[in-house]
């Protein structure tokens, strides 16, 4: 019984030592049974030598206090991070994909160049206090958000040049087993940096983008139904396609557009004669 505690708690430097392990040519192992602490994950990212990447992957980490650490590009694929406190964590180019994030404390998270295809983020905790201070938002910019399913308010957060293709921020949510898609809050993008992302296909149904950058992103086929365009800075973007049905343009600026004249749903916008052309 005592053997069997041990061999479940083993850290990474115990693995490491068995020359046979298989995956130690693409990083440093971490046994699919371990459930880790706090202090054995902090002694592997700091003895993880260069260029060796931690794999986390599929671990379950709920809850765990991983602020401020260096994750030094560690797989974090498909692992469950519900609850995790990442403030001021460094996820830099790290490989998130197909995680769950969410009620995840992001606080200043830096996920720039990362990873987070398919990654959902759900309620995560973005602010210090209740004042919605943008220095706190996380960092995504040149990361991969690809199919990204977020609910969140990360109004601040920079995304500039970063992948979200076919990303979901729109105010649905299934229920398993109700059969039923669920209407919730907006997301909440406000003053956010977009300047030249790829976000094709994405989805910012009813989504709150006011004093946001567009600027040079490819919008291509996104869905702005009803969202909140107002004061958006849109010059030199790609709406080719996109559906802006409903969606409040107040203020916004479409100097030097393309694809405005294949825009859908442009007669049924909100002030669009009070955007700046």
């Amino acid at each position: 019984m005592m053997a069997a505690a041990r061999l479940r708690f083993m850290t990474i430097g115990a693995l490491v030592l068995a020359a046979a392990s298989p995956t130690l040519s693409a990083g440093v192992s971490v046994s699919p049974s371990a459930d880790l602490t706090v202090r054995e994950i902090s002694r592997q990212l700091f003895n993880a030598k260069p260029g060796e990447r931690i794999d986390y992957t599929g671990l379950d980490l709920n809850y765990l206090d991983l602020s401020g650490l260096d994750f030094k590009q560690a797989r974090l694929a498909r692992t469950d991070l519900y609850g995790v406190d990442l403030t001021d964590a460094n996820l830099k180019g790290a490989d998130v994909s197909y995680a769950r994030l969410d009620r995840a404390v992001l606080i200043r998270a830096n996920f720039s160049g990362a990873d987070l295809r398919g990654a959902t983020i759900f309620r995560p905790t973005v602010y210090s206090d209740m004042h919605d201070d943008h220095a706190d938002a996380p960092r995504f910019a040149g990361a991969n958000l690809s199919q990204v399913r977020v609910q969140a308010n990360l109004s601040g957060a920079d995304f500039r040049g970063a992948d979200l293709t076919r990303a979901d921020f729109s105010p649905l949510e299934a229920r398993p087993g109700q059969g039923t898609m669920v209407t919730l809050a907006r997301n909440v993008l406000k003053s956010c940096d977009f300047a030249g992302a790829t976000l094709r296909e994405a989805n910012f149904t009813r989504a709150v983008l006011m004093f946001s950058s567009m600027l040079g992103a490819d919008l291509s086929g996104a869905i702005l139904v009803d969202a909140d365009l107002s004061k958006v800075d849109f010059s030199g973007a790609n709406l080719s396609g996109a559906d802006v049905t409903g969606a409040d343009f107040d203020g916004a600026n479409l100097a030097a557009v393309r694809g405005l004249d294949t825009v859908k749903g442009l007669d049924k916008a909100v002030n669009v004669d009070k955007a700046i052309r």
